[in-house]
């Protein structure tokens, strides 16, 4: 019998310098390398919003990960917070 993985979601808004620096490619790298599914983009009062989905222990790699985001990015603010799945879509995908 296999182990069941623990799936949830994880919301963040992210705040500072991170749009304009290559965020939305580096959270979607990170997140297919880690089997995440969910989507990121840019908001327009310059934030940056990831809604991800997958197993529990990935997606706080990910929220690791987009603390300091790429080199070129400077986060200032991170509202994150973990909520129950709701249908998750296959893959991950940036929102232009």
């Amino acid at each position: 019998m296999l182990p069941s993985v623990l799936i949830q979601r994880l919301h963040v808004i992210l705040r500072g310098r991170v749009q304009g620096v290559g965020f939305r490619h580096f959270v979607w790298k990170r997140a297919t390398e880690l089997a995440l599914d969910g989507e990121v983009r840019n908001l327009a009062d310059g934030a940056v919003e990831i809604v991800a989905s997958g197993d529990a222990v990935a997606l706080g790699r990910l929220l690791e990960m987009v603390r300091c985001g790429p080199s070129s990015a400077r986060v200032v603010n991170v509202d994150a917070h973990y909520d129950s799945l709701s249908a998750p879509g296959p893959g991950f995908h940036v929102v232009e």
